[in-house]
């Protein structure tokens, strides 16, 4: 049996390119084989997709599917450690409950990848996951980890450690603790290297020091919870600081520092934008903060924050963005390409290419219409949905 498909005809958006207009895509051993027209297909299954669009799978770069439990209380609500401010050694991976009913409810949407983590109680909360929608463990979900270490500043972290009467219960502290540990992290990190092979000389193994060593040796970014301005600004100086990289999540009042966020060339992953302010620091929410990024030039990408937005609605968050100034390009690009780029998983994910994961999505119209509706689905080159009632 072939274990190879062809899907022929189509208006095809690679998202890295222009429209293929009947266009085709050649899948090969859960991988994208090639892309364009007329293609030589051997042993393919052929899959009529006349008049269909044929886009990347969505993915969105900052949710917490699978680590708070649907419909479920504290038996399912794993993404905050509220017992200690600094817990970069827990790990998304060890929270994510795969048969979460969200997931097939986002497969079903078009979205088959997420990048999932802890919430934003603590200063620094663990390392976030990649992860496809389809697959029922984790193992079988896991696209990469650890690709991101989350840190938070602003409400969340005052509010959770004030009511317990502990730092840190102001913007100061959380700025403070940040730093502390970074620095302590760095000299765990010298004093280690200093020892090389010399076990004797080593310091005592200490496994949140050693679960910053990525970060501070850049080889994942820290992922920053910040919504209004100058918590933004905190992450960007703490960052500069200590040389390591960064990512703006959130970046609810990056509109109003457009400029900071252009000048340094960093990446902004927004939202949630749609929905009701439920706090203070969301009192400037508008999806003016994603068109002005994009329109500046800030590689930028949309996010859900699931559960906060469910994530199958995750492509309708990037049509009300084009309600507000995005091209239906630009708005597919936030939720395609640049998620992937901004995450750094691009390698697999994000656009047609060969090479890359065979994560495909087929919608009767282009996916940015209101009314579009999913057709099928394919994830590592299988075809895990299709619509019934077409």
């Amino acid at each position: 049996m072939s274990n190879s498909l062809l899907l022929s005809g189509g208006r095809v958006l690679p998202i890295s390119g222009p429209e293929i207009e009947g266009g085709e895509v050649l899948v090969e051993n859960g991988k994208i084989k090639a892309v364009g027209k007329s293609l030589p297909t051997g042993a393919a299954r052929k899959i009529d997709v006349t008049g269909k669009y044929v886009i990347p799978g969505f993915v969105d770069a900052h949710c917490h599917i699978g680590m708070f439990g649907d419909a479920v209380g504290f038996e399912g609500e794993d993404g905050n450690e509220c017992t200690d401010p600094v817990t970069p050694h827990l790990r998304a991976i060890d929270a994510i409950y795969p048969t979460d009913q969200p997931f097939e409810e986002a497969l079903q949407a078009g979205v088959t990848t997420a990048v999932t983590g802890p919430g934003s109680a603590n200063v620094l909360g663990g390392t976030f996951a990649a992860i496809k929608t389809y697959g029922n463990t984790v193992e079988k979900k896991l696209l990469r980890q650890p690709i991101a270490m989350k840190c938070a500043f602003g409400e969340n972290p005052k509010r959770v450690y004030d009511s317990m009467k502990k730092s840190p219960s102001t913007r100061m502290a959380t700025a403070a603790i940040l730093r502390e540990t970074l620095f302590r992290a760095s000299e765990y990190l010298e004093k280690k290297e200093a020892a090389g092979d010399d076990l004797s000389k080593r310091p005592p193994f200490d496994i949140k020091m050693e679960s910053l060593i990525p970060v501070l040796k850049r080889e994942i970014p820290l992922k920053a919870h910040a919504h209004r301005a100058d918590d933004i600004m905190t992450s960007i100086r703490i960052a500069e600081e200590f040389n390591v990289r960064i990512t703006l999540d959130h970046c609810t009042e990056g509109h109003l520092i457009t400029e900071e966020i252009v000048a340094r060339k960093l990446p902004a992953i927004v939202g949630p934008t749609f929905g009701s302010r439920t706090k203070i620091e969301l009192k400037n929410t508008t999806f003016e903060t994603i068109v002005k990024l994009t329109k500046a030039g800030v590689k930028t990408a949309i996010m859900t924050d699931s559960p906060v937005i469910p994530l199958d609605s995750l492509p309708l968050c990037a049509k009300f963005a084009i309600q507000h100034g995005l091209s239906k390009e630009e708005a597919l690009r936030c939720i395609t390409l640049n998620a992937a780029e901004i995450a750094e998983i691009a390698d697999r994910v994000g656009s047609l290419e060969p090479g890359k994961d065979a994560d495909i999505v087929v919608f009767d119209r282009h996916p940015m219409d209101f009314d579009a509706k999913v057709e099928m689905v394919i994830v590592d080159g299988a075809i895990v949905y299709e619509r019934k009632d077409k």
